[in-house]
Parts: structure tokens; sequence; C-alpha cells
């Protein structure tokens, strides 16, 4: 291959792993171009998994043999069978090198490569039907990542001394592209998640909640929201220090989490201050309302804190027409705080509740004075 279809190579695997929307596309895109940069017919993106002690794969691209899927869940190999991936790489970094890739052929011997360390590739590629591969190791912050793997069939010519000097470049762009993308998806993450709890934010779930809306609108998906409020976070506050009262949200958070899992899909979620939510959809009125129901069971049996108010909503139980995420909103805080008022042990649910129900009193449109309860709803919920 010439300097200028190298560089071309080069440029538009960059290009195609920047483009990339996460993780899983980037690997797909790191494999296929670098396959395609070194005229190969498959190629495999790995992981070192240090605590594990293995090489798992996380995308097979190309000519796939029988049994290797694109995103295999458990194909993982014991690193002591690719000792090159430890040895190899930190004996070259020790002598003050670098670590460069590597060719292995189903018969033996090939330019570019380390002699030591071939019996398991020489088998894997017999077993295949693949000719040779060229073995490029993947450097993040300084320390082995993983590998990227490009074989030839069984019969093509095998790679050269160049081609693994050129796979070596390539393994360079390649962590280039995924520490970025790490670095994208932590942005993501951050953007997403509340600090304290490790809970989805208020932002994750206004935009889940529009999405869940707009399918109620289309096609009738039964959407639910619980509004948690949890009792007595001031008094343990001022009676005991912020640090206890962070570590009661801490706890209520995992408990939403847990009870949440009962939800196939659920949300849960930190809105601010005291206030959290689950978010279900697709789930009967009933299947929500007993998670509810378990979540504030089990913080009443807590030693500290005066337990939780929970208030329910959702368009499978009789609130009217919901055309806004809004009006599911105000719906479940007005039962929260019905529920908080009466100091319920028990979710209070809108719609359920005869003429004294919030749903009564909450207009789908706001009036000058529902605008200003949702200006108020706003601010305390405000990141």
């Amino acid at each position: 291959m010439g300097e200028d279809r190298r560089l071309a190579a080069v440029v538009a695997l960059a290009q195609g792993m920047a483009a990339a929307h996460g993780s899983r596309e980037a690997w797909r895109a790191a494999a296929t171009g670098a396959c395609r940069a070194l005229g190969g017919s498959f190629a495999a993106l790995s992981v070192w998994e240090r605590e594990l002690g293995r090489l798992r794969v996380l995308v097979n691209v190309g000519e796939r043999a029988e049994g290797e899927e694109e995103f295999p869940d458990d194909e993982a190999y014991p690193v002591h069978q690719f000792a090159e991936i430890t040895e190899f790489l930190h004996e070259q970094w020790a002598g003050g090198g670098r670590p460069g890739a590597w060719v292995e052929t189903a018969e033996g011997p090939a330019a570019g490569r380390r002699p030591g360390y071939c019996h398991q590739r020489v088998a894997a590629l017999r077993r295949r039907g693949r000719g040779c591969c060229v073995v490029a190791p993947i450097v993040l912050h300084g320390r082995a990542w993983g590998e990227l793997y490009v074989a030839r069939p069984a019969g093509a010519p095998v790679f050269a001394r160049a081609d693994a000097e050129f796979a070596t470049v390539l393994a360079a762009v390649v962590a280039a592209g995924i520490a970025q993308t790490e670095r994208l998806e932590e942005a993501r993450r951050l953007a997403f998640t509340d600090a304290l709890t490790g809970l989805a934010n208020r932002r994750a779930v206004d935009i889940r909640l529009e999405k869940a809306i707009e399918r109620h609108r289309a096609d009738g998906v039964v959407v639910s929201l619980v509004v948690c409020d949890l009792n007595g976070l001031k008094r343990v506050n001022d009676t005991h220090g912020h640090a206890v009262g962070d570590r009661l949200l801490e706890r209520f958070g995992t408990l939403l989490s847990v009870c949440g899992a009962m939800l196939p899909g659920a949300l849960a979620a930190r809105l601010g201050g005291d206030e959290f939510c689950l978010l279900a959809v697709g789930l009967s009125a009933d299947q929500v309302v007993k998670a509810a129901d378990e979540v504030c069971r089990r913080a009443a049996e807590w030693e500290i804190g005066d337990g939780v108010a929970c208030g329910v909503a959702s368009t499978d139980d009789p609130i009217g027409p919901v055309r806004s995420a809004r009006r599911l909103f105000r719906l479940a805080d007005a039962a929260q705080y019905r529920a908080k008022a009466e100091r319920a042990v028990h979710p209070v649910v809108a719609g359920r509740e005869g003429p004294d129900d919030p749903v009564v009193r909450l207009a789908d449109e706001p009036s000058v004075e529902a605008d200003g309860e949702r200006r108020r709803f706003r601010g305390r919920h405000s990141p």
C-alpha cells in the first residue's frame, strides 16, 4: 500500500471513530477501519481486564468464523495464553523501547514476530481457517489497554514487517479514539447523573419523561411517575450534621434503586434536595404503586429520618388526558404533598382518592394560580 493510501486509511479510521456515538460504535469503527487499512478479512478489538486476568473480545468484524459474534457477551481468553500482552510489552518498555505489532502465521514464525508466544495464536488461526494475523498492542495512558487483531484467510499473502509497523500506527490512532470516546461518555454520564447518589438527575428525568409522554400520546403506552420526599432531612442535618444527612440521602437513593428494580426499565432519580422519583413506562399502575409502597415500608423502618412521602400519578388511572410531561409531574407532586400533609404511611395515588383528589383541582392547562404553582415547583427542583 502506498504512502498516500495509508495516510488516507489512517484519516478514515480516525474519522470513523470520531463520528461514533458511544463505545460500541467506536469499537466497530476501530476494527473495521484497521481491517480495511491492512487489507484483512477479519479484525477484532480486545481489552485487557487486569482484575480478571483475561483478554475480553469487544467486537469482531469481517468474515467471522462459526461461533464468533459481532459483539460477544463472553468471548474471553486467559491472559497467560497470550503472554505478550503483559510480559513482552513490559519487557519492551523496560528497555526503553515502545510496544510494536507483530505477525503470526498458521505455519509458524513470520516477519516482525518475537519468538516464544505463538502457540495459542497459531492454533486459533488454523482452527478458524485463517492464514496469518497481525497483533498490535493498544496503549492508553501509558499502560497496555488491549489489542487490535487483524487476520487474512489461508492462501492470502502473509503480513510483512511493513504491515506490522503500520498496524502499530493504527493502534495508536485507535487508542486516541478510545480515549476521546471515554471522555465524551464520562461527560454525558456526569451531565445526567446526580453526583451524591449516583442516580439519574432532573435533566435525565425531563428528557425521558418527554419521550415517554410522546409515546403515550401516539400509542397509548402507560406512563407512571412516583415522586418521593424524604421526611426529616432538615432535622437530621441540624441534629447530626450534613455528613449524616448526605449518608441518609445516599441510603435512600440505594433503596429507591432496589425497589425500582421491581419495575423493569424504570428510571430512579434524585430531583434535587430531599426529592426523588421513579419513572416507569409500559407497566400497570398497580405494579408501580406496589413498588412505591415498598419504598414507603422500608424507609419507615429506618432508625434515622421520618420515612418518606410518596405520590403516584399514572396514565393507567382515571386522571384525565395527559398531554404533557408537566401535567403528570404536577399530579404526582400534588399527590406527594397530600401524603406529606397527612403523614401517610402508604403512597397517595392520583385518581384514586375521591373528591379531594389532586386530579380534580389541577386543570390540564394552567390557570394564573396554577402557573404560579408551576413556577414554585420548578424552583424547588432546579438542579
